[in-house]
């Protein structure tokens, strides 16, 4: 990742090495006073239904670092994405937070002076084993709170199909999807170019395409940039090349969400859009065949896929901070990462993991996804302001493309919100 989080490893003080501690940090002793712990574990639901829900995997976790650790603990409760944020963020409130939390977004818990550092509890072999394209991500004030728990990366995605029958080659530049695009609408199908920006998840089609033409939501000191001028010529280029010209589909942008563009995707009506792992999986079971290319960009393919992470954090206040080391341990070795991993068809967050997913021949079509992850670009997760600047994102972002708009406005007004929450941090 270039600048926003293209960092060092996990820092570890000069103070632990000169004392010669162990590498297990959370084995210095603990806030408690000893006896039995319980941890409340609090985790994001992955799953779809009630087979492939994360409560299976986390009860699976948790009884076994129970078995290996007499006299603790762990209280599992698995929410949906839709809800798991606020659910913590009510139980911080309400002085009941739970001892982990594995969620969307640190920063604001970090800030407020909630949370414990990862020098604070997971062992240096733990830290260091990170990838360190993601653990600059997890970082306010140069201390990391936020361990990224997994992680993917987003490519253009093409119908196979659809590209054969209309005589056409993956494409490369921002010229190339405009005119695939339109011979596949001459084609009859239904989305040439699906363009996801309703309130689902458009902040992050709205950075590939940021990032496809130069731009980004910060500048090099990770100040604000909504409103750059690459920004806005690339929305410009989306309104009048794209959404104008009739390319993107029968549902506007900014009523799409990201859900529907990839249910249509695995019934064939899309020829083209940005994608992840999972949607690669989905749409070959039912029997679409999946190119992938980097995201194309002016000139050529875009140097720097965008990347998500998730996050996993330690709270303080039930003083648990050594039985919270050891669990977070335990979570990140090998075994319980790949298997995560494998179940949702996302990417581990650890070097070790990578590397055995990347050898691992049941996993080759995961290759491309991993390649990019090193070099990707995440949100700015470690701005307390990014939580609510999202939201105006999401709010916003497609009046940029509607006819008769004007881009530029619409980018100065979400910029203006976005820094207006900055400074009111």
């Amino acid at each position: 990742m270039d600048r926003a989080v293209q960092r060092r490893f996990v820092g570890l003080t000069a103070a632990v090495a000169a004392l010669g501690m162990t590498a297990t940090l959370s084995g210095c002793g603990s806030d408690t006073g000893g006896g039995d712990v319980t941890l409340k574990l609090v985790a994001a639901d992955y799953g779809t239904d009630a087979e492939s829900g994360s409560q299976k995997y986390w009860d699976d976790v948790a009884g076994k670092f129970e078995k290996k650790n007499p006299g603790i603990t762990v209280d599992v409760s698995v929410y949906s994405w839709k809800d798991v944020d606020r659910k913590v963020a009510e139980m911080v409130k309400a002085g009941n937070a739970p001892d982990i939390a594995q969620i969307g977004a640190y920063a604001d818990y970090a800030e407020a002076g909630k949370l414990y550092t990862a020098d604070e509890t997971i062992a240096i072999r733990t830290g260091s084993n990170f990838l360190p394209s993601l653990t600059g991500a997890g970082e306010v004030d140069g201390n990391l709170y936020g361990l990224p728990f997994v992680a993917s990366t987003r490519l253009m995605f093409y119908n196979k199909g659809l590209f054969a029958k209309a005589g056409l080659d993956a494409p490369k530049t921002w010229d190339d999807i405009e005119n695939d695009a339109a011979a596949l609408d001459r084609q009859g199908v239904t989305y040439p170019f699906a363009l996801p920006l309703g309130e689902e998840e458009s902040q992050a089609e709205t950075l590939m395409w940021m990032l496809s033409g130069g731009g980004d939501y910060t500048d090099d000191v990770g100040n604000y940039d909504i409103d750059s001028p690459a920004n806005i010529a690339t929305f410009r280029w989306l309104k009048d090349n794209l959404v104008g010209k009739g390319l993107t589909g029968p549902v506007a942008p900014g009523k799409l969400d990201r859900a529907k563009a990839f249910e249509a995707f695995t019934k064939g009506e899309v020829g083209m859009l940005n994608g992840h792992p999972t949607l690669m999986q989905e749409a070959e079971k039912k029997g679409v065949q999946v190119g992938m290319v980097p995201l194309p960009g002016i000139d050529g393919p875009t140097e720097g896929s965008m990347g998500v992470a998730d996050w996993m954090m330690g709270f303080k206040q039930n003083g648990h901070r050594a039985e919270i080391g050891k669990f977070l341990d335990f979570a990140y070795e090998d075994d319980n990462v790949l298997a995560f991993a494998d179940r949702y068809d996302l990417l581990p967050v650890t070097g070790s993991a990578s590397a055995a997913m990347e050898a691992d021949t049941e996993h080759a079509s995961l290759r491309p996804f991993l390649s990019a992850l090193p070099n990707s670009r995440l949100y700015p997760f470690g701005k307390t302001s990014w939580a609510q600047a999202s939201e105006t994102i999401k709010e916003k972002i497609g009046a940029a493309v509607e006819p008769g708009s004007n881009p530029e406005g619409v980018l100065v007004e979400i910029a203006a919100l976005a820094r207006q929450a900055d400074n009111a941090k």
